[in-house]
C-alpha cells in the first residue's frame, strides 16, 4: 500500500482535544507515513510535536492554521514546515491579532450572559491549554445543557448571523502568504469551498498566486467527491500543489478521524513531497 499521511490536525493548544505527543502517537498508530500539527494562531505545541517523532516511523510536519481576512471573508491560510528559528516572528505576528480575538471572546460571553446563559470568561478559560476560541465556548454551552452539540452552537448561538458574536480583525491574507514565504514556509489555502464558491474562489487564486500561495487542500474531511474532483481541477488549472487533512480535533469534531476523515480521505505522501520542494 502507498504511504499516506494527514497535513491538517489540532491539538489541544488551539482547540484539539489531545497532546501533540498523543497525536503522533495516533499517526503512528493508523500507519500515516506524516502527520502536520497546524493549530490556530499558535506555534505553541510544535516544540513538543517535533520532539514527540523523534525515532518514531512517522514525519512530523511543523505548521499552523492562520485566520485572515479577505475582504469580509475569513479565509484560513496554513503554513507547513514553520522552522523553530521562525517561531518567535511568527508570535509577533499573531500577536495583535490573540488581542482582538480576546476581546471578541469577551465581548461574545457577555453579550450571552445578558441573554441569560450563565457562562463566565474563566470557565471558558479552563477548558483551553493555549488560544481561547469559539469552541471553548461552545463546549462551557453544550456542558451546561444550552445546545445540544458544539457544531450546533456554532450553527446558533455563535453565529455571526445571531447577532452576539463581533469576528475580531485578523491578518490581511495577501499579506500573510507573503510572510509565509519570508519565513521559508509553504502556504496552503486551507479548505477553500468551506468559505468561498467557484467564482469566489477563482477571483481569490488570480490575486494569491501573484502573492506566493503554492498549495490548495483539495481532499478534505466534509468534501463530497463532486467538491474534491472541482478542487483538484481547479488546482491543476492554477499550477498549485495539492495538499489534504482531515481537520482532526479529536473529541471537539467525534465524527471526523486522522488520516480518514469521515471514510473519506486517503491522502498521498506524494502531496506532502511536492509540497517539501517550496522550502525556501
Amino acid at each position: 500500500m502507498k504511504p499516506i499521511c494527514d497535513l491538517h490536525t489540532h491539538s489541544h493548544y488551539s482547540d484539539g482535544t489531545f497532546t501533540p505527543a498523543a497525536l503522533i502517537d495516533e499517526a503512528e498508530r493508523i500507519g500515516l507515513a506524516a502527520v502536520a500539527l497546524c493549530d490556530h494562531n499558535t506555534v505553541r505545541g510544535l516544540d513538543e510535536f517535533l520532539l514527540a517523532a523523534q525515532g518514531r516511523s512517522v514525519e512530523a510536519v511543523p505548521g499552523i492554521e492562520l485566520s485572515t481576512d479577505y475582504g469580509d471573508i475569513e479565509l484560513h491560510m496554513l503554513a507547513l514546515f514553520v522552522r523553530p528559528e521562525y517561531y518567535e516572528a511568527m508570535d509577533a505576528l499573531v500577536a495583535q491579532m490573540a488581542e482582538n480575538k480576546q476581546k471578541s471572546n469577551r465581548t461574545l460571553i457577555e453579550a450571552l450572559r445578558t441573554r441569560g446563559y450563565d457562562i463566565t470568561y474563566d470557565e471558558v478559560c479552563a477548558t483551553a491549554c493555549g488560544n481561547v476560541n469559539r469552541a471553548h465556548i461552545g463546549a462551557v454551552l453544550t456542558q451546561k445543557g444550552y445546545t445540544p452539540s458544539i457544531q450546533e452552537a456554532f450553527r446558533t448561538l455563535l453565529s455571526p448571523s445571531c447577532g452576539l458574536y463581533v469576528p475580531p480583525r485578523r491578518l490581511p491574507v495577501f499579506e500573510t502568504i507573503e510572510f509565509i514565504r519570508s519565513i521559508g514556509a509553504v502556504p496552503v489555502l486551507a479548505h477553500p469551498f468551506l468559505q468561498l464558491d467557484e467564482a469566489g474562489l477563482r477571483a481569490f487564486l488570480n490575486q494569491a498566486k501573484t502573492h506566493g500561495l503554492v498549495g490548495m487542500e483539495t481532499l478534505y474531511s466534509t468534501y463530497d467527491e463532486q467538491t474534491t474532483a472541482l478542487s483538484r481541477a481547479i488546482a491543476a488549472e492554477y499550477g498549485l500543489c495539492e495538499s489534504g487533512g482531515s481537520d482532526f480535533h479529536g473529541a471537539r469534531k467525534p465524527d471526523i478521524a486522522m488520516g480518514t476523515g469521515r471514510g473519506n480521505l486517503k491522502i498521498p505522501y506524494e502531496f506532502l513531497q511536492k509540497l517539501k520542494e517550496f522550502i525556501r
